[in-house]
């Protein structure tokens, strides 16, 4: 077991990170106290200050995140591995999430190296040049489920734009920034642009959003945490981009190509156990496919269930929720009465895994678990569970799909399976979601904007909105008339009678 810092008398205290899957220590992290917060805060806007890197070359911002990505490209097996180890996901989900990462740096090094302001047709001699700016020192808070991905999806366009960072991950899984942070100052970024804040969200998320130097706080979490942070930073007059919770829905049309619908949605569901805010949660079915569906996903259910064990094992299939008190959560949700008929599922693992002889009672692994006959007003369709747990209902026209569909508080993420061409952008315009996917899940992209509506949050991380959003727009009117022009029209309070002069 690491290290990470070393305690001292200043009342700091040591939090354990575990191995989900076998319950073991990986690292122990001492944990910053408030003080350390404000110290952190005040030390990244002196930095800002300083210039050092909020007045660099756009240009040379673009080298040092390239250069990053290269690093970062070559050191992939082992963020790989330790992502696995703090988190429970399988190695296999882990290399193929994190493969792709030094694009996001790519991207918006290259975005800054294009970026142009422009000139406003200010009316007189006049000229307007306008410019982005950074914002000074931004807050950024990231969850367990995505560690690395969500805090470069953050990071990326926050350097890009010339800001000071610090970022509190969550303290289930602190390991993998921490350790990209190090890599940062190795490609060229000055020390003290960006800090990593491992602590407990109670003591620490408040001061960064409430601290009036921090002009920006960018966070990822459920929506009740999201309103509570949102408060605070609107009193303070900051910038504020939440992606919150989720409850996703998968509408299957009878025109679908069934086989690729079931892969598809097993992914959706599936995919990190369930702990993505944009996880196949509602699964909607056309009546005259349901049975044909249903007989196909729970194979596929059945086939996944028998592929679990080890997360460092490559032939595992899926790993484990993020601890026990998580599957306690998911076990109370799923042993209530009248929720329904549990198809599959519904009770963790605490047998020996027929993939590997891992022994399933040691961590925390939740079967894929289906429930079919579920309430609208049911908190299994209505509230984020984040874990493998899918709720299927039949539906019988696409209005009725669509109303399903939007039968939810939330917004983000939203699938439709069809091949009809006109049904799915008609369907897709109808959706109440800020993401929606036609014959595929959960497909993201540095240049694609990513966020939520209604209660799944406000901004977008990714493409020209997220570098927009860390940054701010700066009007410089020059005057280019004659000294003899301006003389005669500036003098607005002149003893002479003259009309011409200018206001405004």
């Amino acid at each position: 077991m690491d290290r990470l810092a070393d305690p001292d008398s200043s009342g700091r205290k040591e939090h354990v990170v575990k191995n989900p899957a076998t319950g073991e220590d990986v690292a122990t992290v001492v944990m910053a106290n408030v003080e350390d917060a404000q110290t952190t805060i005040y030390d990244a806007h002196q930095n800002f200050r300083s210039g050092i890197w909020s007045k660099a070359p756009a240009l040379e911002r673009a080298t040092v995140l390239s250069n990053l990505a290269g690093i970062l490209s070559m050191r992939m097996d082992e963020f790989a591995y330790l992502e696995s180890m703090q988190t429970g996901r399988p190695i296999r989900e882990m290399k193929a999430q994190l493969s792709r990462l030094p694009e996001w740096l790519e991207y918006f090094a290259a975005a800054i190296r294009t970026h142009q302001g422009f000139i406003a047709p200010t009316q007189g001699q006049l000229l307007n040049y306008v410019q982005r700016v950074p914002l000074g020192v931004v807050a950024q808070v990231t969850p367990f489920n995505h560690p690395l991905l969500i805090a470069i999806k953050k990071l990326a366009p926050a350097l890009a734009a010339g800001n000071t960072v610090i970022v509190k991950p969550s303290e289930a899984a602190p390991l993998s920034i921490l350790q990209f942070a190090e890599l940062s100052v190795i490609a060229g970024v000055p020390p003290g642009v960006l800090s990593v804040l491992p602590g407990y969200g109670r003591t620490i998320v408040p001061e960064l959003a409430s601290h009036p130097l921090v002009r920006k706080v960018d966070i990822t979490a459920g929506t009740k945490t999201g309103r509570v942070v949102g408060k605070l930073v609107g009193a303070n007059l900051a910038g504020y981009t939440a992606e919150l919770g989720g409850k996703a829905p998968i509408v299957v049309f009878k025109d679908a190509d069934i086989q690729a619908a079931v892969a598809g949605a097993a992914f959706a569901c599936f995919i990190a156990s369930g702990q993505t805010c944009v996880s196949g949660t509602r699964l909607i079915i056309h009546n005259d496919i349901y049975d044909e569906f249903m007989e196909q996903f729970l194979k596929k259910v059945e086939s996944i269930t028998a592929r679990m064990g080890n997360p460092l094992n490559e032939k595992t299939m899926m790993g484990t929720v993020i601890n026990h008190g998580q599957i306690e959560r998911i076990e109370r949700l799923l042993q209530r009465p009248y929720i329904g008929n549990i198809l599959a599922g519904g009770r963790r693992l605490t047998g020996i895994s027929p993939l590997d002889g891992h022994d399933f009672s040691k961590g925390s692994f939740f079967p894929p678990t289906v429930v079919s006959d579920v309430q609208l007003e049911d908190d299994l369709w209505q509230e984020e569970i984040f874990g493998p747990v899918v709720v299927v209902k039949r539906f019988f026209d696409e209005s009725e799909g669509v109303e399903l569909a939007n039968a939810c508080k939330y917004g983000l993420g939203a699938g439709i399976w069809t091949n009809d061409l006109s049904r799915a952008h008609r369907v897709a315009a109808e959706i109440e979601a800020g993401l929606v996917w036609v014959n595929t899940h959960h497909r993201n992209d540095p240049s694609s904007p990513w966020g939520g509506m209604k209660q799944s949050g406000i901004g977008r991380e990714n493409g020209l909105e997220a570098l927009d959003a860390y940054s701010q727009s700066k009007s410089t009117i020059v005057n280019i008339a004659s000294s003899e022009e301006t003389r005669a029209a500036i003098d607005w309070f002149a003893e002479d009678d003259a009309l011409e002069k200018r206001y405004g």
